[in-house]
């Protein structure tokens, strides 16, 4: 690929990601964003029991659905095809969705493939402290009130945000967690997964269903940054259950290492290459 025809502020994000893919940085963030305001109790009603926390969140959802759905009439945002929808009676009662996260779009290409199966039709996603408090806009909006669950670095709001999670998957809530923490743009191997959503799964009782989404370049198109259009594919693996027999500490650990192998056996199969990280040995990596 020519570097030279991208965006210097893209290249300079694709340099970082050799960067930190070789010094193991894996859930470090890459794009310069600034410092981000603390996010406090009372400014986060994660299961919008105000009234006007519920009619931003319909208004939201109805922008944030319309945008998407345009972009993807007009080609710009690229779903090939779903795998394993099979697997998705997992999330008819609850459960923990697992995705990699290269674009800030991702999510909505979860939920565009799987929102048929959604008992109430919302998909909960949990999103880090900045994207709440730090951006304008509609973007802003949106991170803000289409069914989000920020993170914080406040005790306090962390401990409404582990309550709310629990509330919400015990009444049947699908919620998606990002394991690998940061967003790589456009990067297309499995990261090492963190273990906090398999924790929130395995507390409430509630299967994993891990999901991958592969990417291939557009051969005739590129993005706004000059680089190739990405085409998606999201792959559903089968759903991972808690065993209740090991506790919360290894029973997390068990979803987790199984989640990640499922993610790193189908970038295998896709792309037909085994999954090494650069580093200085370039030792495969083996979960």
């Amino acid at each position: 690929m020519d570097l030279s025809k991208i965006s210097p502020e893209r290249r300079a994000v694709l340099e970082r990601i050799k960067e930190y893919e070789r010094a193991g940085r894996f859930e470090e963030d890459l794009e310069d964003d600034p410092n981000a305001p603390e996010l406090l109790p009372e400014q986060a009603d994660y299961l919008c029991k105000k009234f006007s926390s519920k009619l931003k969140r319909r208004i939201a959802n109805f922008i944030g659905d319309r945008y998407f759905l345009s972009l993807i009439k007009k080609d710009i945002l690229v779903i090939d095809g779903v795998e394993g929808e099979e697997h998705l009676e997992a999330v008819k009662n609850g459960a923990i969705v697992t995705c990699n996260h290269f674009s800030p779009f991702d999510n909505y290409i979860v939920f565009h493939c799987i929102r048929k199966y959604l008992p109430r039709k919302y998909l909960y996603k949990v999103i880090r402290e900045g994207n709440y408090t730090n951006f304008p806009g509609l973007y802003g909006f949106l991170f803000r009130h289409c069914n989000t669950l920020p993170l914080s670095r406040n005790r306090r709001t962390m401990i409404n945000f582990m309550t709310a999670v629990n509330k919400l998957l015990e009444r049947g809530e699908t919620i998606l967690v990002y394991p690998e923490q940061a967003m790589w743009w456009n990067y297309r191997k499995p990261r090492p997964f963190k273990v906090g959503g398999f924790k929130m799964a395995y507390r409430a009782n509630v299967p994993v269903v891990p999901m991958f989404i592969t990417m291939q370049d557009d051969k005739e198109r590129v993005d706004e940054s000059g680089y190739p259009l990405q085409r998606h594919t999201l792959h559903i693996m089968p759903p991972i259950y808690p065993d209740a027999s090991l506790g919360e500490k290894l029973g997390a650990e068990k979803m987790r290492n199984e989640a990640y192998a499922l993610c790193k056996a189908k970038y295998e199969e896709v792309y037909n290459q085994p999954l090494v990280f650069e580093r200085e040995e370039n030792i495969e990596v083996e979960k």
